[in-house]
């Protein structure tokens, strides 16, 4: 497979335009701005255009540069969904289109007055029209349900925000008109986004009844999940597929060398709890379905390429984190076997349920030989918003933060809430709650670090008992080691005198502790080559989430790409998205580093 084997259709249409006079351009993309020629006008001095996606970022320049007032202009010449200009048939052909695709022309009298209720609402609280994408994500469209959600959730967004979101709904808008006319379908981005509506419909029953997704490790939707994966890596071509003793997929394709020496890729397919679909999974599907394309193409690589869905990273139904990949560099810790989940079942049991060995000399054997691998790489969504504030669908991963994680439980004294006097008091969940708000305080003035206090629960609690225990969770992150030693440092005094002045006792144990994890420079430098060759530009940044990179750091070098994800990048939540344009992309780019690391040695 050669880069041209995912390359974007159109390459005669955008010599065309590379070559057209100015009112020809413009003329050629009509339609594609709504009511809007001065976008196209300013982008044809950005000519020549090396891609598709190179014209789209091409547009979508020419409107960040605009100024706010034709912004707003641009907005506004926008139609809202089934609004007056519906109802008169005025509509643009492009919009009429759209809003036919998703069934908005054969609203219910119900629908049909909500949307009316929730525009004039929306209208009256920002002075513009509402504007989504009702193609959607895959561009197959959204729900008539999904679209009166999307304006009931979007009505409560601050001005900046919302704004900001109209334009980035206006330019996926423009994409998707893009796309037919350079007779472009983003195929394989679609294939991985397939892959993970799939894999969402396997979750842990009391999280399903509620159509949310929860897959944590070794329960049966997580087990359905591996299955789902083995099968389509078998589909795909891969030369080798198992799962292994700990709960890992691994598939494996060979090079033209059997024993030549391997790329190692993957991500995790378990989930926190109420998740998004694409955290982690998109890292396993992506080299997946690149893997299917070589297969198609009968090639084979001067290395080969060993992709690994971890079974799990997030720490959610035990007390571990990244134990697929810390498998694979001797990071298993024995005492985790005996570590029991909220219903009382050991790690060990849970494996033996699953068909896994529970024997730590079967773990141990998982432990991979760096000599027999060229390095590690990753694609994950960003989970954050800055790729989707500037527009970009790709990131380049500078480092992963460092990381430790912490649970711990202040022990006052539970008295009744009516007769006990407020200076007398020992209230746990105060001195918690005080903890809370330094830790916000702390780790706001120090950079890039973060403090997040994720769990508070106080056992046995009444609504009438002043709380004589709390329970909660610490998650620090800084981009150096030094810098989050020094925060949890400063938060485990805060926390002692906290409770010395309060008449409180605590404990705090640590229970993850990951180190800074930067970018190996020449893996680092394929991504951005990759990138570039798509015609797009470079954006690089660290990442504050953690990253099975982060375990493979300790033995490989690494390097991770970053897609950009919808709805400001928000992650392990539901609204969690990417578009299946983006995720082609990615593929594309990850196609690019295959080609780049087979090439000759200059």
């Amino acid at each position: 497979m050669s880069g041209g084997a995912i390359s974007e259709d159109g390459g005669e249409l955008l010599a065309k335009l590379n070559a057209a006079p100015r009112g020809d351009f413009i003329a050629m993309l009509a339609g594609v701005y709504e009511h809007s020629p001065w976008i196209a006008e300013r982008a044809w001095d950005l000519r020549p255009f090396a891609s598709l996606a190179a014209l789209k970022q091409a547009l979508v320049r020419a409107v960040r540069e605009a100024g706010h007032e034709q912004q707003l202009a641009l907005v506004r010449a926008h139609p809202e969904l089934v609004g007056k200009a519906a109802l008169a048939g005025d509509l643009t052909p492009e919009s009429l289109d759209e809003q036919g695709r998703v069934g908005l022309a054969h609203c219910s009298p119900e629908e049909f007055a909500q949307l009316r209720d929730l525009n004039a609402a929306y209208s009256a609280r920002f002075g513009w029209p509402f504007i989504l994408a009702v193609r959607g994500p895959r561009g197959t469209g959204l729900t008539r349900g999904q679209i009166i959600a999307a304006l009931e959730r979007r009505l409560h967004n601050p001005d900046d925000v919302e704004f900001a979101e109209c334009l980035r709904q206006i330019h996926r808008i423009a994409e998707i008109r893009l796309n037919p006319k350079f007779g472009f379908e983003p195929a394989l981005g679609n294939a991985v986004w397939d892959w993970c509506e799939a894999l969402a419909a396997h979750s842990e029953p009391e999280w399903a009844a509620n159509g949310q997704l929860t897959a944590t490790y070794l329960t049966d939707a997580h087990r359905a999940c591996a299955h789902d994966i083995q099968s389509w890596m078998q589909d795909c071509g891969f030369d080798d597929v198992a799962i292994d003793a700990v709960g890992n997929v691994v598939g494996l394709y060979h090079g033209s060398d059997p024993q030549a020496r391997r790329l190692l890729t993957g991500s995790h397919y378990d989930t926190v709890r109420n998740a998004g679909k694409y955290d982690g999974r998109i890292g396993i599907l992506i080299p997946m379905v690149c893997v299917r394309e070589l297969r198609r193409a009968g090639r084979r690589l001067p290395y080969g390429i060993e992709v690994v869905a971890f079974a799990e990273e997030e720490g959610q139904r035990y007390k571990t984190a990244f134990l697929g990949s810390g498998a694979l560099v001797g990071a298993f810790a024995p005492a985790w076997l005996e570590q029991r989940d909220a219903a009382g079942m050991t790690m060990r049991d849970a494996m033996l349920h699953a068909g896994l060995p529970a024997s730590l000399d079967a773990v141990a054997a998982l432990r991979r030989d760096p000599a027999r691998y060229l390095g590690f790489i990753e694609v994950h969504i960003e989970q954050g918003p800055v790729l989707s504030a500037l527009d970009l669908p790709l990131g380049i991963v500078t480092s992963i933060n460092a990381n430790v994680r912490c649970v711990g439980e202040i022990c006052g004294l539970a008295s009744h809430a009516g007769t006990t006097p407020m200076r007398q008091r020992r209230d746990a969940a105060c001195g918690a709650a005080e903890l809370a708000l330094y830790m916000e305080r702390r780790a706001a003035a120090d950079g890039d670090a973060v403090a997040t206090m994720g769990m508070l629960d106080v056992p046995g609690g009444s609504i009438n008992v002043v709380p004589g225990r709390c329970r909660f969770s610490l998650d620090l992150r800084a981009p150096s080691d030094a810098q989050r030693d020094s925060l949890l440092g400063d938060v485990r005094a805060e926390l002692t005198a906290i409770c010395s002045r309060r008449g409180l006792r605590f404990t705090l144990e640590e229970t993850m502790r990951e180190r800074a994890a930067p970018s190996d420079p020449a893996w680092q430098a394929r991504w951005e080559r990759a990138v570039q060759a798509l015609g797009l530009p470079l954006h690089r940044l660290p990442s504050g989430a953690g990253h099975d990179a982060m375990k493979l750091h300790a033995t490989l070098p690494q390097a991770m790409l970053f897609v950009r994800g919808e709805n400001a990048g928000i992650s392990h939540n539901p609204l969690e998205s990417s578009t299946a344009d983006d995720l082609h992309l990615a593929c594309a780019a990850f196609n690019r580093l295959l080609d780049d690391l087979a090439a000759p040695p200059c």
